[in-house]
């Protein structure tokens, strides 16, 4: 026998083959369930066709759904969201964000452009009374004709 066959018999350290990876595989499908506004139209339709006991119960476990499924489906189907949900997206809403910052740049350049203007009234106004000063002051006398 062999010092690498006494080895693995011997338990100094080696670690037998039948010892299960200790490390935890995530399974990398794993995704939440996105279910389409026709889907939960449907689901509703069905449930609401349910005249006998256990016919829902026997529904959900079909489409492996939870009662609560169906409650959130009802209310979102009373307050109308789920004929306009296919055009919205989860999450946080970036067109508002991005529309609020385009509002405050127009804002923004709005009062550069009003100080721009306030500023040139004012050099409107001096240059009209410089003119006003320089008129007289070149306006010939009526007894210097020279």
């Amino acid at each position: 026998m062999s010092h690498d066959q006494s080895a693995d018999r011997s338990g100094n350290g080696s670690r037998p083959s039948d010892v299960p990876e200790p490390e935890v595989v995530l399974h990398p499908t794993a995704r939440r369930r996105v279910f389409s506004p026709a889907y939960k139209l449907r689901i509703l339709a069905e449930a609401d066709e349910c005249s006998q006991r256990g016919e829902i119960g026997a529904l959900l476990r079909r489409e492996g759904l939870y009662s609560s499924h169906l409650d959130k489906w009802r209310r979102q189907r009373e307050l109308g969201r789920l004929q306009d949900t296919a055009a919205q997206k989860r999450g946080r809403r970036a067109s508002r964000s991005a529309e609020e910052a385009r509002v405050a740049a127009l804002q923004q350049e709005n009062e550069r452009l009003r100080a721009q203007l306030e500023q040139a009234e004012l050099i409107i106004a001096a240059q009209k009374k410089l003119a006003q000063v320089l008129a007289q002051v070149l306006k010939p006398r009526q007894g210097d004709e020279s």
